[in-house]
């Protein structure tokens, strides 16, 4: 992943955002160096523990937060950090249990509080897309929020008149170009089947 991800800093000419996920089991020194290596503008660090399919403690991962600031700002490396929070994801990862996201608010902003307080420049909700969940999270956080533009979220408008300063579409963009390309496919072969070719 991140061999890949260097190679589209090496070919593009805006900043770029790399999906450090949980950092790769690197301490915050190595993955510091491999995104400065590869020329990243920032990473979004997770707050999920694959391992066991839990959350991590927030003050566990704002501790590891606050360590790759300090290895970036050793490094004079202003490295945006956006902290992701995983709370509204389902339940075998979040242990949500079915609950709504306006009950899991609370959960997701003590994370945010903790996360903002460890240096982390942005926070990031994934998940969150209820209009009035979304709101009430923007308002009471004390930092920038980024939110996933997945189908059922608010319009880019209603999202900025909420107040949030980052949007994401992580795989969505590259599943639309798939989906249009299978339809563009499946029209080809029933128009091949219409139309047999003669020998």
């Amino acid at each position: 992943m991140l061999a890949a991800a260097a190679r589209i800093t090496r070919k593009v000419g805006v900043p770029v955002t790399v999906d450090a996920e949980a950092g790769y089991g690197m301490t915050a020194v190595e993955l510091v160096a491999e995104l400065k290596g590869m020329g990243a503008a920032g990473c979004n660090l997770e707050d999920t523990n694959h391992a066991a399919q839990t959350l991590r403690d927030p003050a566990q991962q704002a501790a590891w937060l606050r360590d790759v600031r300090q290895a970036a700002s050793g490094q004079g490396y202003r490295l945006v950090i956006n902290a992701r929070i995983d709370v509204f994801l389902p339940s075998a990862v979040s242990g949500s249990g079915g609950r709504t996201q306006g009950e899991l608010m609370p959960e997701a902003l003590r994370r945010a509080r903790a996360y903002l307080g460890a240096s982390a420049d942005c926070v990031f909700p994934v998940g969150l897309s209820e209009a009035g969940a979304l709101a009430a999270f923007v308002s009471k956080c004390p930092g920038p929020v980024n939110v996933l533009r997945i189908p059922q979220a608010p319009s880019l408008a209603e999202l900025a008149m909420l107040g949030v300063a980052r949007v994401s579409y992580a795989t969505l963009l590259h599943r639309g170009m798939m989906e249009q390309f299978s339809r563009v496919l499946a029209s080809l072969a029933a128009e091949q089947g219409e139309h047999p070719r003669t020998g």
